[in-house]
């Protein structure tokens, strides 16, 4: 996958993360306190109105949150911490359909301590459409239209 040097899962907690291979996720880049995934809108994710389902749209923003918050490659000594979330909200801009490509921005806004506060840009663009040049006119979105944004609260807790 695109964005990391890692063999295997391009993070340690996608190796058991079921939820997230069933979705279909790739990660396209991974930081210090950011991430970038993309996945396509499959007719099983859709509710009864053809749209996508709230709960899919929330589950590929807190992947996104999670992916984020806990470092690929965890430095020495915090190998037996993770990061998860305490709280978070979403708000469902506009709607998205089955084929359509969604992307998923997360990035860190604030860390003190074991708390932290981090958004997450969820959009939506048919398949096939290339992501534009930003460089081009900087307010134009590089994924597709803006369809919802989440924000999430993290803490650091012992890993069991």
């Amino acid at each position: 996958m695109a964005g990391t040097t890692l063999s295997g899962p391009p993070h340690q907690i996608l190796e058991n993360d079921y939820a997230s291979e069933w979705m279909g996720i790739d990660v396209i880049a991974l930081s210090d306190g950011h991430a970038t995934i993309r996945m396509t809108l499959r007719q099983e994710m859709l509710n009864g109105f053809g749209m996508a389902h709230g709960g899919m749209i929330f589950a590929f923003g807190d992947t996104a949150f999670a992916l984020a918050c806990n470092p690929a490659v965890p430095a020495p000594g915090e190998e037996n911490s993770i990061t998860v979330a305490s709280g978070v909200d979403i708000n469902f801009l506009k709607p998205a359909f089955r084929g359509q490509v969604l992307t998923a921005v997360a990035d860190r806004r604030s860390s003190a301590g074991r708390s932290g506060l981090y958004d997450i840009q969820i959009f939506a663009a048919d398949a096939g459409t290339p992501p534009s040049d930003s460089s081009a006119d900087p307010s134009a979105p590089q994924y597709g239209q803006l369809i919802a944004e989440f924000r999430g609260r993290s803490r650091t807790i012992p890993k069991k």
